[in-house]
């Protein structure tokens, strides 16, 4: 049996509780990633280009308040 089989039988024995905060530990664990990845992709200068574009268009009044 595999991790993953092993880790979906024992999710199912678990109380609805449970399972919640299962969820929102795993939503928790997603956050934390895509917040580390950006991190690591602006410290190599990959969103240097969308910040070079976004301060034109605000230069040239080519944006609103939301």
């Amino acid at each position: 049996m595999s991790k993953l089989e092993d880790i979906e039988k024992a999710v199912s024995t678990l109380s609805a509780e449970e399972r919640a905060k299962l969820r929102a530990w795993l939503d928790e664990l997603d956050e934390q990633a895509f917040d580390d990845q950006i991190e690591r992709d602006a410290k190599a200068g990959k969103l240097d280009q969308l910040e070079q574009r976004a301060l034109s268009n605000l230069a040239a009044g080519r944006v609103r308040d939301l």
